[in-house]
């Protein structure tokens, strides 16, 4: 099965498969490896403008994804998701972000006059960077408790055994 050349969905672009479109992709790679100032972008009339360093930068990005095989979606941070694309981009189940929105945890609106509703592209970057400084913060206090416990003085094969029995202690309590 091939990969598609055309976007299959507004903002979604996939890399090239035809030889010489992979070709100019890897000549442009090669040339943004060699260069850490922004570029120009020429015009078909000769004419030329420096590109602004956060566009260039995207550049970058998006042909770094593009040579490593990937699709790349290019969307405005103000665009309003389903709930099912909003799950989708998340990796989560739908019922999963309906128990979110409804708790407050992520902000979303209502489609007049339905029970649809939509969430932006932003509200869903904000969520994962909380849930991502949340995760961070809760390893840093599990560590430093193995840490002030002594758990990492404690040989490898003690620790598998106590785990071994910990869980044949729970398996028993779920027999009784």
């Amino acid at each position: 099965m091939s990969t598609p050349t055309a976007p299959r969905r507004k903002g979604t672009f996939f890399p090239p498969t035809d030889a010489t479109d992979l070709d100019a992709l890897m000549d442009l790679s090669k040339f943004l490896d060699h260069h850490e100032e922004p570029a120009a972008l020429l015009g078909p009339d000769g004419d030329q403008i420096p590109l602004p360093l956060e566009v260039y930068n995207t550049l970058t990005r998006i042909v770094d994804a593009m040579r490593a095989h990937r699709a790349v979606v290019v969307a405005p941070i103000d665009q309003k998701l389903s709930t099912q694309e909003a799950a989708d981009y998340l990796g989560i189940s739908r019922p999963t972000l309906i128990k979110l929105l409804d708790s407050g945890k992520i902000p979303h609106e209502t489609v007049e006059g339905s029970r649809h509703r939509r969430v932006e592209l932003g509200d869903l970057l904000d969520y994962q960077s909380q849930r991502a400084v949340e995760r961070r913060k809760a390893l840093r206090t599990l560590v430093d408790d193995a840490e002030e416990s002594g758990l990492y003085d404690v040989p490898a094969e003690d620790y598998r055994e106590a785990v071994r029995a910990a869980r044949h202690e729970i398996a028993e309590e779920h027999k009784g």
